[in-house]
């Protein structure tokens, strides 16, 4: 028998037992109602094979994910061209983690997948709340037709929970219709204290990495100009760690646009700091 030492396929830090674990790491490799530039259903693989290269420790939070019980279930397989199949099956196996008194951290994948998620934690918890960080308001009824698309995840969402639960971060692109809606809700956030009224609530928290400048994170199927900063961002989480957040997911990297790998490399800390939130 072969005696290694192998390299883990899971992400840096994820224990061996899933009944032990308090957060599952679950990849969400969909795709299929991309607008722009395709690809991010090779993101969560690509996350975690860069993880080899990352610390396992948190500046930020000053926590070691090693410390943190948490299982990398591997990806979800998704039927081609089928969002609506795709969507329950993600949907079935979250509602599966929550049952099994757990947390889920998402990785995609495209945003459309958050809907399913979202779904999952609405039979589990009352009194929910959406903090999305993202370049786009995703807010649209339909985009060529489709009313499943992630352009219009959010949509769907605030359908769902009310547009008094949801808070938006880092929004630069959209229709006019979209920022319409954006102004008379109120759910654009600039200023961090302006979260504090979600402090009761359950929150799911979602971020699409196009909120990043594409400076930094070029390999995403839409990049906008003028984004945060990882600084910027990492200043959001921070706030946000005595908030009660119940699951959160990491969404559009599409890790071939960006051959430096700095836009993966990126995530993959990215994934290490929303561990130590959760």
């Amino acid at each position: 028998m072969l005696k290694g030492p192998f390299l883990s396929k899971n992400f840096i830090g994820s224990t061996e037992i899933y009944e032990n674990s308090k957060i599952v790491l679950m990849g969400l490799p969909y795709d299929c109602t991309c607008t722009n530039r395709a690809g991010t259903r090779f993101g969560p693989q690509a996350i975690r094979l860069e993880s080899v290269g990352i610390e396992t420790y948190s500046v930020f939070f000053d926590k070691d994910i090693e410390d943190i019980a948490f299982y990398d279930v591997g990806d979800l397989e998704y039927p081609f061209g089928n969002a609506k199949k795709a969507l329950d099956i993600t949907k079935k196996n979250v509602l599966q983690i929550y049952n099994d008194n757990k947390k889920l951290l998402g990785v995609g994948g495209e945003h459309l997948i958050t809907l399913a998620s979202v779904e999952a934690v609405l039979e589990k918890f009352d009194n929910v709340a959406l903090i999305q960080f993202d370049a786009h308001t995703d807010l649209r009824d339909e985009y060529l037709g489709e009313e499943l698309t992630h352009s219009g995840v959010v949509k769907k969402i605030a359908d769902l929970i009310g547009f008094q639960n949801i808070a938006q971060i880092g929004l630069r692109s959209g229709e006019k219709a979209e920022f319409d809606l954006v102004r008379e809700h109120k759910t654009l956030k600039t200023k961090k204290e302006e979260l504090d009224k979600f402090k009761n609530k359950n929150i799911f928290l979602t971020i699409d990495l196009d909120v990043l400048d594409p400076s930094l994170m070029s390999g995403v199927g839409t990049p906008e100009a003028g984004g945060l900063t990882y600084l910027e961002l990492m200043d959001w989480l921070l706030y946000l760690k005595n908030f009660n957040i119940i699951g959160a997911d990491i969404m559009e990297l599409a890790p071939d646009i960006d051959t430096t790998k700095t836009s993966t490399a990126t995530a993959a800390k990215l994934v290490r700091e929303v561990l130590c939130l959760l």
